[in-house]
């Protein structure tokens, strides 16, 4: 038997809540029913990394529907949160235009503020405030580890960075990958693989570093790359087929010159 509920040619927020509640009902859908914050954890970073690649395709229609998914992922967590007596999605709300009020005084407030910089600087002395934070350290811990490596290491740079501590020029960035590469030369002469492990990581931390003085987001970067050597992969299997060449018992050098002809194209 359906369940009571109208449908309409468009629904509101109020109308997503009540769908939610629903579906958890005992008579409702068994899967969402089911279902806990760690069964759908992985959900919620799928839905967010799929709103981001239609950001970087410019498809503004898969846009909206992705981050209608990503909004009915909140909503599951918050629903599901409320029927053990928790926190509401009215609470998630209400935190969150809270915390957009306090952190910005400059506009909500009488602060005076001249630039951008001054708007970060201010957000992480409100932050700090708000949560108790013992230090400066603190700001980089609360960094998630949960973060893609590359998108943590430029946080936590970058946050160090508001406090002072960075280099002043991009030489000085330049100068510590050129020594951390020559420490990975070194482990890897040593045959020691945690410290070839660990070098690896510094000189890839400080990949990091030139890449956000020169403006880069090396997150990004590191996918344009990879898509790049994905299309550069494809043309050079095609080149190989084209002549009759077997890549899997090819010669570097025929491998090579495939790759180099796949490249100049």
């Amino acid at each position: 038997m359906p369940v009571d509920f109208t449908r309409k040619d468009r629904y509101t927020m109020e109308d997503l809540l009540s769908i939610m509640r629903i579906l958890r009902l005992p008579d409702g859908c068994p899967w969402d029913r089911e279902q806990t914050h760690e069964s759908i954890r992985t959900n919620l970073l799928e839905e967010t990394h799929e709103a981001i690649e239609a950001i970087d395709t410019g498809d503004m229609p898969g846009l909206c529907e992705e981050l209608g998914d990503v909004l009915m992922q909140v909503v599951f967590h918050a629903q599901m949160e409320e029927e053990v007596g928790g926190f509401t999605f009215a609470d998630v709300v209400n935190g969150v235009c809270r915390k957009l009020i306090t952190r910005h005084p400059h506009v909500f407030g009488d602060t005076e503020v001249s630039d951008s910089t001054q708007v970060l600087q201010n957000w992480d002395a409100i932050k700090r405030a708000e949560k108790k934070t013992d230090g400066q350290t603190d700001l980089l811990r609360h960094v998630p580890k949960t973060l893609p490596s590359l998108m943590r290491a430029e946080k936590v740079q970058g946050r160090a960075r508001r406090v002072g501590f960075d280099w002043r020029e991009i030489s000085g960035a330049w100068d510590a990958l050129s020594s951390e590469i020559a420490e990975l030369k070194e482990a890897e002469a040593s045959g020691d693989a945690d410290a070839m492990a660990d070098e690896l990581g510094d000189v890839l931390f400080s990949v990091v570093n030139v890449a956000r003085f020169m403006g880069i987001d090396p997150e990004l970067a590191l996918t344009r790359s990879t898509d790049k050597f994905v299309r550069r992969f494809g043309r050079t299997e095609q080149l190989a087929r084209e002549q009759g060449v077997d890549m899997a018992s090819a010669s570097m050098d025929k491998l090579d010159e495939l790759w180099a002809l796949a490249k100049s194209e």
